[in-house]
């Protein structure tokens, strides 16, 4: 039964329920995903910005949600009480079909990580320094998410994905592991600079 209720965690669980919210509403703003997810909702709202850059839908994803996760884990390490956004990308509205897609392509990844997730591990990586330990490199990744380097935002928008599912559950293993990700999303980053900058040479 416990493996049962880890494999379905809190933010597969959010995932679900807001592609069934956006199927009814026919689509929702990203102001309104920060409203759902309510005042203390960062972790959520970090997961929920990082995926679409994931998923193969066309159009500017990774400048839009990489300026609005940039935005937020300032807002996280400055101890902000709830995630703002200005107007421009908070009412920038995602239809029902990218929040099923978001949910189908990312959901089995989520459910991956819930499955190692046991929360109040390691508890000092999950404490008061935590919004210093994860807005810094989260701001670091969002920046390369937000830049129109090619196959860029795959390697950071998966570490953080995992670092907020272990912000959401507390779990100070999974954030280490995510940190490590971090490093390995840095060393591609600059694999594919040095190749995207060689062909433009080249050209």
């Amino acid at each position: 039964m416990a493996d049962a209720q880890r494999s379905e965690g809190v933010a597969s669980r959010t995932l679900a329920s807001l592609a069934a919210t956006a199927r009814e509403r026919d689509g929702l703003s990203i102001g309104e995903v920060i409203d759902e997810m309510g005042p203390s909702g960062f972790g959520f709202v970090i997961l929920l910005l990082a995926i679409p850059p994931l998923i193969p839908i066309p159009g500017p994803f990774g400048a839009v949600f990489g300026t609005a996760l940039a935005i937020i884990s300032l807002q996280f390490v400055f101890g902000a009480s709830s995630p703002w956004l200005p107007a421009m990308l908070r009412n920038r509205r995602l239809s029902g079909k990218v929040f099923e897609s978001m949910e189908r392509h990312a959901g089995p990844m989520v459910r991956q990580v819930e499955k190692l997730i046991r929360p109040q591990r390691m508890k000092a990586l999950a404490g008061r320094f935590l919004p210093c330990l994860l807005g810094v490199p989260v701001f670091a990744l969002a920046i390369v998410i937000a830049l129109p380097i090619p196959f860029g935002n795959i390697a950071p928008a998966v570490a953080i994905c995992v670092m907020a599912v272990g912000l959401i559950e507390r779990d100070g293993l999974v954030i280490l592991g995510g940190l490590a990700l971090t490093a390995v999303a840095a060393v591609a980053t600059v694999f594919l600079f040095r190749g995207a900058a060689t062909l433009i040479a080249a050209a």
